[in-house]
């Protein structure tokens, strides 16, 4: 019987083989597969040349032209082991984008044939035609000399068949034409000014890194349905459509289950994210319908913001593969929460001292001190131009929007750190002393908490809020390049730390006491950068009206808020730190006001397309309809009965009248608004003009549109409307 049964089991194990389950990859095997890191440089490189070329990257030396081939012999190698044909210098114009022109690796040998073939002068210069990219006046366009050169403290990576050497984009007489160049110098800035002031507490500090983890939101819509939306493939955003009945007012789609099909494509997208070494770490639903968002581990300013502008461009990707369109735009559907990148920024050293943690001793949490006030003297004093590094098109619909930060810039810290700053300001300087014995005078700062960090609730108002070791500056938009922002918040925060270290070397020098001469400092600093913390509710009136009274930007005009990047101190905080010069901020903003310009021009060409092409037809057709059936009643049942039982047709008839009358005449406003405008020449009067005359009418017009999409036949609208464009199915 044993046999038997032994027997039986061998007989049903050959009809049915038992399935063989492969193990799963996980992700820290396939992290960074696609990217030239210094393990590939360790493995590919020459020994001397990696050391040389490590010591580029952790400390800033110059690097030696003489190994630059030997380090572009081992990137080629590895590039062509994984069947890489092309490479590209990858940069970031003042297009909010990535721009890339692919070479292949491949020379004539001499001999009538070729061989691959890649320099080091290839790999650390390009010269493409800059003439296209915009460049706010500081070339002329016959001038189509630019150049990109390799910025080694970002590794270089693979897509699909293509070697990405991230790059600075600069004019032939040295202007930055994009993004990366001037963080990178404000990165050195912040570095050097954060480093003199920790040798005041830790003396053995070399440098001092700036931090980003950035939060990116985003919509998905299926692809189906975006093409069938013109405003939504020309714009980025919804320019009419009125409220699905239900949207986000029940706070079920918050953090709650992901639907299937956007689970797929988020486990697809962090996988590739993954092997170009994105440290994909946390994904959820957000608060609107159809929203979602993805953020990594904190990294290196300058590779996060790399890894951001390469994660919107891989989503795009990703998402059609899918089945989806991702969007990006900050305010994409009206009525429901739009889309932000709050920026998670933060200081540290080599030696892995967290400058926004507080510490054990006294002396740590001066420290601590000292770095959240010179941070808020930062905020304070360029609150405005912090405004206008977030400020767009797309962002200008978001902000204040009682969904994202207000268009004012202010700091939260939350009680318990609220309460020391004031204790340090207020106490009897004595007071903040004890004595000690042989050891003398040393501090009394309380001791903080290792728990502050998450002692206090959050607020969801505060553009700029203290979040326990780091701040959050959450008013950066989501289809924003994050360098914007971090550029004047290190460079401000450079500043601000240069003029403390300044001032309390000068009290030093005649003879005060280290630590008495900081704590003057930070006593003076902390009352004088007391308008920018608020910790209350941003979305309030009363706190337009609080603010205004402490001197804060309250202006709303997107155009009219870059000004601020050519005032007398913006100008003079940037020149001072090396960042950029006075013609390089005036080209920047020429740029901005010309963007600005030509995207809400293209939204109103779209929306006047969309109303005579499509809404205004559909509605009198649904209105021919109505008229035969109160014809049709009337016969049937006689002028007095039939016109009594056709009231509602007869009601709607003249609606549809009215609104579309309302329409054509907006339409027509609108075009003479934009003509006005156009024939401005001045770059900012003319966005300005845009702002104020063409941009309000088109909220009239969206006004009456929104209304016939309630009243005109489901069956006859040709747009998707929102309950079937936000709802994932």
């Amino acid at each position: 019987m044993a046999n038997l049964r032994f027997d039986g089991v061998v007989a049903a194990s050959r009809k049915r083989p038992l399935e063989v389950i492969a193990p799963v990859e996980r992700p820290s095997e396939y992290f960074a597969k696609y990217v030239f890191n210094r393990r590939k440089m360790y493995k590919y490189l020459p020994a001397d040349v990696y050391e040389q070329l490590i010591e580029v990257i952790d400390h800033g030396a110059r690097l030696d032209r003489s190994i630059a081939d030997a380090v572009a012999d081992g990137m080629k190698q590895w590039a062509m082991e994984h069947g890489v044909t092309h490479y590209t210098h990858w940069f970031q114009p003042l297009t909010e984008g990535t721009a890339e022109k692919h070479d292949a690796f491949v020379e004539h040998d001499g001999k009538g044939g070729m061989i691959e073939e890649f320099s080091g002068k290839l790999l650390m210069q390009q010269e493409p035609d800059a003439s296209s990219f915009p460049s706010g006046g500081i070339r002329n366009t016959f001038e189509a000399r630019g150049y990109s050169a390799w910025d080694p403290t970002s590794p270089v990576f693979i897509m699909d068949d293509t070697l990405c050497i991230p790059t600075i984009f600069i004019s032939y007489t040295g202007e930055a034409l994009d993004y990366k160049a001037p963080l990178l110098r404000a990165l050195h800035a912040v570095n050097v000014a954060a480093t003199d002031v920790c040798h005041y507490f830790n003396p053995e500090v070399q440098s001092v890194h700036a931090n980003l983890g950035w939060e990116q939101e985003y919509f998905l819509v299926d692809e189906d349905l975006y093409f069938a939306r013109p405003d939504l493939v020309l714009t980025g955003r919804t320019l009419m459509g009125h409220s699905s009945a239900k949207n986000q007012q029940m706070d079920d789609h918050y953090f709650g289950t992901i639907p299937e099909r956007v689970q797929a494509f988020m486990k697809d997208l962090e996988i590739q994210a993954l092997e170009l070494g994105i440290p994909c770490k946390t994904r959820h639903n957000e608060v609107a319908p159809g929203q979602f968002e993805l953020a990594p581990i904190f990294e290196e300013c300058n590779l996060a913001v790399d890894h951001n502008m390469l994660l919107m461009s891989l989503m795009k990707k990703v998402a059609h593969k899918h089945g989806f369109r991702v969007l990006l735009h900050e305010k994409p559907f009206d009525g429901i929460n739009g889309s932000g990148k709050h920026n998670n920024w933060s200081l540290s050293t080599d030696n892995g001292i967290l400058l926004y943690k507080s510490g054990k001793t006294p002396q740590d949490n001066l420290r601590f001190v000292v770095f959240i006030v010179e941070t808020l003297m930062a905020v304070y004093k360029h609150n405005g131009l912090l405004k206008a590094s977030v400020m767009s098109a797309t962002n200008d619909h978001r902000l204040g929007a009682n969904e994202a930060p207000p268009a004012i810039i202010s700091s939260f810290l939350g009680k318990q750190l609220s309460d020391l700053l004031e204790h340090i300001e207020k106490a009897d300087k004595k007071d903040l002393f004890k004595l000690e014995g042989k050891k003398g005078m040393e501090l009394d700062i309380p001791e903080i908490p290792e728990l502050m960090i998450d002692n206090t609730d959050r607020n969801r108002t505060s553009p700029f809020a203290f979040t326990g070791n780091r701040f959050e500056f959450r008013a950066v938009g989501s289809e924003a390049n994050c360098a914007s922002a971090m550029i004047v918040l290190n460079t401000a925060v450079a500043e601000a730390l240069t003029n403390f270290k300044k001032r309390v070397d000068a009290l030093i020098a005649k003879g005060e006491a280290q630590n008495s001469a900081i704590l003057d400092v930070i006593r003076e600093d902390i009352k004088t950068s007391a308008p920018i913390h608020f910790d209350g509710n941003g979305y309030s009136d009363e706190w337009k009206a609080e603010a205004a009274r402490r001197g804060l930007d309250c202006e709303a005009s997107c155009p009219v808020c870059f000004d601020r990047y050519l005032d007398k101190d913006s100008i003079k905080m940037f020149e001072s730190e090396g960042v950029m010069k006075q013609n390089e901020l005036a080209a920047r903003n020429e740029v901005k006001w010309e963007t600005y310009t030509k995207k809400i021009q293209i939204e109103a060409r779209v929306m006047g397309d969309l109303s005579m092409n499509h809404i205004i037809p559909v509605a009198t057709h649904y209105q021919s309809q109505l008229a035969k059936n109160v014809e049709a009643m009337i016969d049937i049942f006689g002028r007095e009965e039939g016109k009594e039982l056709t009231s509602r047709n007869q009601k709607l008839i003249r609606e549809i009248a009215e609104r579309t009358q309302k329409i054509e005449t907006g339409v027509e406003e609108l075009v003479n608004a934009r003509k006005v405008a156009n024939k401005i020449e001045d770059a900012r009067t003319k966005a300005v003009a845009y702002h104020d005359t063409v941009a309000t009418k088109m909220e009239e017009i969206r006004y009456q549109v929104d209304h016939l999409e309630m009243i005109v036949s489901d069956e006859l609208w040709t747009l998707p409307k929102y309950r079937e464009l936000l709802f994932i199915r």
